[in-house]
Formats: C-alpha cells, structure tokens, sequence
C-alpha cells in the first residue's frame, strides 16, 4: 500500500532562531545589523571576516529580504560554496535563488543569458590557459609578424600581458613600459596581435577568463534594460576580500549597486597584496570617498593568534601611512613565550635550522600539517626544500613546481648533460629548439649532422664552434646558433672535459638563455633568482657528472615525495606568502628576511615617492606573521652567495627593524659541524 507524504513550505513569516548578540562581538554585531546604504567592512586578519558575511546574509533574509534580491561575490568558489552552506544551516529559508559566487562565475552566469547581444552565441566556450595558448598561435600564424626571427613573446606571455592590461584599464604600451621593457620595442606588433586575438575569440564563439568580467560590462553598458534589470533585481550587493579587487571588479560592483546603494564591501586592507596581478589597492581606500556618507565598521578581535603573535603584527603594520589604522586584539590568553628572532650564518644554515626544529616541534606535539615555512619568492625554497628531502621529512609545495622540476632548471641542466654525454640526443634538441627558427624537424636535421661530425672522431672534440658553425641551419636561426656553439666552448677547459658547474652557469646565461627566458616566461626575474640559486648550489661540486646525478636523484625523491604526501596528509606545507592568504598554522617559519630579498630588491630599488612598492611588501610580512596561532620564527642568513654577484652580507629587513626589541626573542643558532 503506498504511503501518502506531504511536502510543507516553510512559512514566509518564519525566521531563524540565532540570537546575533550571542553569536557575534559587538563590532561583528554592528555590521551584521548595518541599516541600508553602502557599508565598508574593515575585518582584521583572523577576525571572522567569513563569520560575519555569513551572518549578515543571515540577517537581511531574517529581516524580509527575499534571497534572489541578494548578490555575494567572492574571489574563490570555495569560499562562496562554505558561506552559501553556512547561511543554509542557520536560516529556515529556501536559499536557492540567492545568487553567489566568483565574480567570474556570475558574468558567466549573466552572459549565458545574453551574449547574442554582444554578438556571441550563448553556448560560447571558455578558454582555459591551453586554450588561449593555441588560439594566440594560431592569431600569430595568420598574422605577417615574423616572430622567429627576434625574440618575440611567447604565446603565455602575450596573454599574461593581454589580461593585465584589461584587469587595470592600462594601455598594453603602458604596460610594455612598466612590466615589461625588453618588448616595448615590439608594441605596435602586440597591439596588432591583441586585436586580433579579439577578432578570432569571437569568429570561434569562445571567451577568456576576462572576458567573463569585461565583457559582462560592455553588456550592461549596451544595454540598458539588461543592466537595468539586474541592477533592480540585486538590492544588496555584499563583496568579500575587496581589498583584492581589480578595475573591472569594481566598476561591476559599482554598477550593480547604483540605484539602491546597498553595498557592502568586506576586507582587510592591511593583507592587499596582489597588485602585480591587477589589484587595485585604492579601491578600498577610496570606498568612503566613492560611496559618500558610507558607515564603516572596524572588526579587530582576532581569534586565531597568541597575544605575542599579535603585538608583533600590530607593530609590523604600524609604519603603513595608507591605511585603516587598527589594532588587532587577542581573544586568547598569553602564551608567556615571544617570537624567535633568529640570524644564521647562510642559506644552509638556515635550511638545518628550521628543519631540525620542524623534528623537534613534532615531537611536542605540533604535527607537521600544522607547521609552513613561508617566504617571498620561491626561490627562496631550494635550500629548504633540499633539507627537508635528506632529512626524510615529508612536505607539501603550495608556491609551485617543486625546485628541480622546473623547466628553467631544467633547460640550464640540457647544457651541461650535453657537454657531459655528448650523445645526449634529448637534452641536445631542448637546446636547439630554444632558438628561434627551430623547430622539431630542424633539431632534427641537426642532431643528425652532430652524429655524423661526432661520430666520425676518435678523441674528443675540444671546440664545438669548430664544427657547429658548419652545420646548415634555417636562415632565422644563424646569429643564435653560432652564439650556442660559442658558449659550448666556454663549458669545457682546453682539454675538452667539462668545467665544473658552478662557473658554466654565467657562460650559460650570458649566452643564449637569458634572451630565451626573457621571451618564454612572464616571471622572468623570478626565475633568473632561481638560476642565481643554483649556480650557488652547484658550488659544493667539482665534478660535473656528481652535480648532474644529484639533481637527477632529488627531482626523483620529489616525484616519489609527491606520490606519497597525497596519501600522507601529515606534511609541511612550504609556500610563498602570496599563496598563504586566508590560511593558518600553529607553528610558521618565515625565512629569507633580509633586505633586497624580503622586501625584494625591485621595491627596494623604486624611485617611489609614495613608497607604494613598499607598503605593499610590508602588508605581505604582516600577512605572513599573521599565518601564526602559537609559534612564530623569523630567520635570515648573515651571508648569501648572489650567483654571478659574489658573495654579499645580508641586513636584516627593515621590517624587523620597525619591531622593537621586546617583542622577540632573539636566538643565537650555532652550527656543531
């Protein structure tokens, strides 16, 4: 017999059961409780930034607000997916209409609905990296830009140049100039490029990840009973992490919450970091001045880190002079023990330090999944990453490929292999098919003539110019080719044996690599540091074949490392600073705090009459102190071997230097080898 079951909706009249005086703090309480009219929201670091948007969707359903009149834009969909969650177990309302998300995931959602508009069909394909890649070959196959004979940027440069252009309203010449001067003479070929890179996204029906942003804007500004409508229908706009936003972002807030000027924007702007990316660190700051008569809310107690861990923080940010000033609260108790201050004698100093104290934590009962080593470049990881493998000790990699996996690393490694194994067919054409000119068939052609020459000899060959200048190569190729044998010459002494590592690595990157990076990878400095790194680890070798096979067997440990960490959840996690945000751990190293390395030298160096740069690189220490709940170590080496520089004596960053002495505990690390 079947069972009769009725499904009841939930009455209009109904409301949830949270009490937000008990829930929240006062100042939590106050913005969650905000009346009408635009509200900024300055939530300190570890101060339930998440709780109180969370409550304050909460509330305005509670207060009759029906959930499809409200817009939550996040930066990560994780993010919108644990508020939306959230909001579902504290309410008795349907929720489903209320619309949330990425920024990017609700100009999709717009564009589904009207890309016919614009010209595009609605089912129109999204790009990912891969994606661009290709299309931006195929515009430059069909341009007449004769991109093989220069060194002209590689497709993933162009569209790292085409989106920060787009992301800052900048023109792509401005940013030639300021990001990117080693290609400004080639800005009007670029700008050709671009436009029709626009043409072809549309003749194929597909759209960039910028476009979702972009190109929702042209719609409204097209259309005005399309922005009309939904400026109607979202009476309340609520933003998280503003202080991120880029151009784009918040001109679709600002036209979003016109009319009713419900806006409520949350976020620190002591943890704006990511400028190089487009964010627009004004934007918070001007929020008052844009949205006149706004009411602000300042959200200091932080639940996350020890009283100590606080005062260091509260004193770090301190020197800013464009900020909300404000000062963090513990809601723990003390925990009677300050942070370690910790000057070592050079970067392997360093990297036994914090590894012989992550061993030693553990065993106090601080997991290792509780523990990050933090640093500014990634670079800044090889010592550490090298330590932790001998050791045994296991670690995640946040801030990107593990160090020898890189394909810089690997590229300068194809040029000793060579030189090493002369039969070395693959590292050979890696070589080859980093000039312009050549391509696979070319490469080819000529390991085939390198047998020949090679093969046909029965003692070494002392000089490779002596014969790699007679190969035949493409026309395009020649200057550069001739400049790969020059430099294989200075990898071998006049016997023909090779040199030690550590001196090949000027001859390499003074030869034909360093145009090669310049053109293939948008973080060309980072990456050239990563190289300085090297050749300083490549000092402990006399022998090249030992360099060659230790490189080989930690890129191996890493791979097997990988595997293993994905089953074993207890590791260290290392990661850039910048990657770090929005996380925390009981214990945090953060290394390399000297100048010229954190704050890096680039800022350092600006001729920068608002100190922009390096406020931006004091609000990323404060982010990375911040990480810390119990344990906080701040180490630099006294001395740095700076690759092709020499060696150079560090000084501590003057970011430790704005915390006064009281404040740390300073420890004297001796070595006992």
């Amino acid at each position: 017999m079947a069972r009769d079951y009725t499904i009841h909706r939930v009455p209009k009249n109904a409301k949830s059961e949270i009490d937000y005086a008990k829930e929240l703090n006062e100042k939590q309480l106050a913005a969650v409780t905000a009346p009408p009219g635009p509200s900024l929201v300055i939530a300190g670091a570890g101060s339930g930034k998440t709780r109180t948007l969370t409550y304050r969707v909460a509330y305005l359903l509670d207060n009759g607000i029906a959930a499809k009149n409200i817009l939550l834009l996040t930066f990560t969909n994780k993010a919108a997916r644990e508020m939306l969650d959230r909001v579902e177990e504290l309410v008795p309302y349907d929720t489903s209409e209320l619309w949330g998300g990425t920024f990017h995931s609700i100009g999709n959602r717009i564009l589904r609905r009207h890309a016919n508009l614009l010209g595009w069909e609605r089912n129109f394909s999204i790009m990912d990296r891969e994606d661009q890649k290709e299309i931006l070959k195929a515009v430059i196959g069909e341009s007449d830009i004769d991109t093989k004979a220069m060194r002209f940027p590689k497709p993933e440069v162009l569209a790292d140049i085409f989106s920060l252009a787009k992301n800052t309203g900048t023109e792509i010449e401005e940013i030639l100039h300021t990001r990117y001067p080693y290609f400004e003479h080639l800005s009007s070929s670029i700008v050709k490029l671009e436009e029709g890179y626009e043409e072809k996204k549309k003749a194929t029906n597909s759209m960039d990840f910028d476009d979702l942003l972009e190109k929702t804007l042209l719609l409204f500004e097209e259309n005005r009973g399309v922005r009309e409508s939904y400026q109607h229908q979202f009476e309340w706009v609520l933003v998280d992490e503003y202080q991120d936003t880029n151009e784009l972002q918040a001109e679709l807030i600002d036209i979003l919450g016109e009319p009713q000027r419900n806006v409520m924007v949350v976020g620190d702007d002591a943890q704006s970091i990511y400028s190089w990316r487009g964010a627009d660190f004004r934007n918070i700051l001007d929020f008052p001045e844009k949205y006149e008569g706004a009411a602000k809310y300042v959200i200091e107690t932080n639940y996350r880190s020890v009283p100590e861990i606080l005062s260091l923080a509260n004193a770090a940010i301190a020197p800013n002079t464009k900020q909300f000033r404000k000062d963090l609260a513990p809601w723990r108790p003390d925990r009677e023990e300050l942070p370690a201050l910790a000057p070592l004698q050079d970067p392997n100093t360093q990297a036994a330090f914090v590894a012989q104290r992550i061993l030693e934590l553990r065993d106090e009962g601080i997991e290792l999944d509780e523990i990050a080593v933090l640093y500014r470049a990634h670079y800044h990881a090889m010592e550490i990453q090298m330590e932790l493998t001998n050791r045994g000790i296991p670690f995640v990699i946040t801030s990107g490929l593990r160090f020898f996996e890189q394909a810089h690393i690997k590229d300068v490694a194809a040029f000793m292999k060579f030189v090493c194994n002369r039969r070395d067919e693959v590292a050979f054409k890696r070589i080859a098919k980093m000039l312009p000119g050549i391509g696979a068939k070319s490469a080819d052609n000529l390991w085939l003539a390198w047998l020949q020459c090679e093969g046909s000899r029965s003692e070494i060959v002392h000089s490779f110019s002596e014969y790699m200048l007679e190969f035949k190569t493409p026309s395009k190729a020649k200057a550069s080719w001739d400049q790969l044998a020059y430099t294989l010459d200075e990898l071998v002494d006049g016997d023909g044996r090779p040199k030690a590592p550590a001196p090949m690595m000027p001859s390499i990157m003074g030869g034909v690599y360093e145009d090669y990076m310049r053109s293939k990878f948008s973080n060309f400095d980072n990456r050239r540091q990563d190289l300085l790194q090297l050749e300083r680890y490549a000092e402990r070798f006399d022998d090249l074949e030992e360099f060659l096979s230790q490189l080989s067997l930690l890129a191996g440990q890493d791979a097997v490392g990988a595997t293993q960490q994905e089953q074993d959840k207890e590791s260290v996690c290392l990661s850039s600073v910048h990657q770090a945000k929005g996380l925390e751990w009981r214990a945090v190293f953060v290394v390399w705090l000297a100048d010229g390395m954190f704050p890096n030298n680039r800022v350092i160096d600006e001729d920068d009459e608002d100190q922009s740069g390096l406020e931006e690189e004091r609000r990323l220490f404060y982010v990375a102190v911040t990480r810390a709940k119990d344990e906080l170590y701040l180490t630099y080496p006294l001395i740095w071997h700076g690759g092709f520089n020499g060696d150079v004596i560090q000084q501590p960053s003057r970011f430790l230097q704005d915390i006064p002495t009281e404040m740390v505990e300073e420890w004297n690390v001796g070595a006992a080898w």
